[in-house]
């Protein structure tokens, strides 16, 4: 309500005009024509923004990318599938490979989840695909004889070699399959006991080669890590997923907790593993074959988190690794296919989303030199040209993933914003692994399937009580430290050169990579101090 009061509104404008005032500070940098014609840039100042520019372009461009995935979610609404377009009269042969890899910690949870599975005996196979050189292969076989001798129809197969890694394993378990779909799960799920009834009878339709399912999060409320870790599947899983499958562009096998049609497998050439991810691969293949697939967002199957920061980074970067080297692969083809423009303008954003990795290290290096020149140039460049680039390459991240949140909590999704700048800085903080990742995949370096080690951690009763699946950290981890500091500085460069818009987005920067290292050199320093008296401890399953 405006106020007839003289005093009380010389009092505001005496505020608005103090020295150190918001006026003050207005005037000074964006109405000051004072120097305004004096400085010009040289080659030098070019040869720096111009790839400056270029980069905050094409990040900008995947940011713009990520809203365009929102708006289809919302666009196609009305085609998100729910139920079986018929239902089998008689329901057909299923085979369920479960690929496992030195699982010992929870295996036992795996093969307890499948025997539950509801679904006529006579129609069921369960493969136990192990690959182990550990305590496993006795584990597992244990609770195959087990759950065999109470009538379970399930099979241990062990291989000697890793030939082919997770492909391998599902290509030689497929030669001796009888079904005529083939169910996938990861040791770290727990699949549901109607899994089967509620995805199978969507294959009534013969043009049907594949059913994905969401994954939800055994393990979501752990720790922080993994708070924010569900937030960035929930993403993937609700609006990527979603967003493709609804307005019928291609989207991809997620490696577990789908059901394959094994004719649309073998069409596609089978499993092949030339990548680190065979799924993906497959994927595109298969929908270049002309074979649909479904988006089932309302079928969830639980798994369990990485709690250790070197374990989620080598799961990021196998997975960062892998697109690229399916981008390689598969563009070309898709590309030259018959597909519609829009198909192959998804599958580039897709399949090289991974590229932005790269091109934050190259905005690392080039940001604080492109901000010394941005601010001699002038403040009016800076507002209105960089600032907009900024927000359409970092703030598309925080509103994705806060609208799935809200699509998946309607009532509790306020929550999450708590999380969104931890967000914002632990994608930040990925950018040194991804980019060895990016790096490698092109430049052709092979590299093996690096498994994400799982402990089953369920609840903050529960504790890492082993070493022996650690990674090694490596040069990464002071890496990522050094660039911290790096972007500290350069807060301190924005403080003192007032430049305070620019600093909430450079203190992400500083805790991203500071975040990212110190969770990397400190995991395990501390292993011996339990979270609560309640914990698990024994290296393989009480009772094997």
């Amino acid at each position: 309500m405006l106020t007839s009061d003289p005093n009380l509104l010389l009092s505001m404008l005496a505020v608005w005009a103090a020295p150190r005032g918001i006026g003050q500070y207005i005037r000074q940098h964006f109405l000051d024509r004072t120097f305004q014609g004096l400085y010009h840039a040289n080659a030098f100042d070019l040869g720096l923004l111009i790839p400056y520019f270029v980069v905050l372009v094409l990040l900008a461009s995947y940011g713009l990318h990520r809203y365009i995935l929102v708006y289809l979610y919302y666009k196609h609404r009305d085609n998100r599938t729910t139920e079986p377009a018929a239902l089998f009269d008689d329901l057909p042969r299923v085979t369920v490979q479960l690929p496992i890899f030195n699982e010992q910690y929870v295996v036992e949870r795996l093969l307890d989840a499948v025997s539950k599975l509801k679904y006529p005996r006579e129609k069921l196979d369960i493969q136990v695909l192990d690959d182990s050189t550990d305590e496993t292969m006795d584990v597992a076989r244990n609770l195959v004889e087990r759950y065999a001798a109470l009538g379970k129809p399930i099979t241990y197969h062990h291989r000697t070699n890793r030939e082919g890694f997770k492909a391998g394993a599902l290509a030689e378990g497929m030669n001796i399959a009888k079904g005529e779909f083939i169910a996938i799960f990861d040791a770290d799920f727990t699949p549901p006991g109607d899994f089967l009834l509620r995805t199978i009878h969507h294959f009534t339709d013969p043009k049907i080669g594949m059913v994905q399912t969401r994954w939800t999060h055994i393990n979501r409320n752990y720790s922080f890590l993994t708070q924010v870790e569900a937030i960035l599947l929930d993403g993937h899983f609700v609006l990527e997923h979603s967003g493709r499958a609804r307005s019928g562009v291609f989207f991809n096998f997620n490696g577990t907790a789908g059901v394959w049609r094994r004719k649309a497998i073998e069409e596609a050439g089978g499993w092949q593993h030339d990548t680190l991810t065979e799924d993906t691969d497959l994927s595109y293949r298969a929908q270049l074959k002309g074979w649909k697939f479904i988006y089932l967002q309302d079928v969830e199957c639980p798994a369990e988190l990485p709690v250790e920061m070197t374990a989620f980074k080598t799961q990021q970067a196998r997975w960062a690794k892998g697109l690229v080297q399916t981008g390689k692969k598969i563009l070309p083809r898709v590309l030259c296919s018959n597909a519609p423009w829009r198909t192959k303008v998804e599958a580039w954003y897709h399949l090289t989303a991974n590229l932005s990795y790269p091109l934050m290290v190259v905005l690392s290096v080039l940001l604080l030199p492109a901000m010394v020149i941005r601010f001699y140039q002038g403040w009016f460049q800076m507002v209105y040209i960089d600032l907009p680039l900024f927000l359409a390459s970092t703030f598309s991240i925080s509103s994705f993933y806060l609208v799935s949140q809200r699509e998946l909590f309607p009532k509790t999704w306020p929550r999450a914003l708590i999380y969104l700048p931890f967000l914002m800085a632990l994608g930040i903080g990925l950018t040194v692994t991804n980019t060895k990742a990016v790096i490698e995949a092109l430049i052709g370096k092979e590299s093996a399937f690096a498994r994400t080690p799982k402990y089953r951690v369920e609840s903050k009763l529960d504790k890492v009580g082993a070493k022996r699946y650690r990674k090694r950290l490596g040069w990464v981890p002071w890496v990522e430290l050094l660039i911290g500091a790096y972007f500290a500085l350069t807060v301190y460069y924005a403080i003192e050169n007032e430049n305070y818009i620019t600093v909430p987005f450079l203190v992400l920067f500083v805790v991203g990579y500071w975040y990212t290292g110190l969770m990397s050199l400190l995991q395990g320093r501390f292993a011996g101090v339990s979270l609560s008296s309640e914990t698990h401890t024994k290296p393989f399953p009480v009772g094997v």
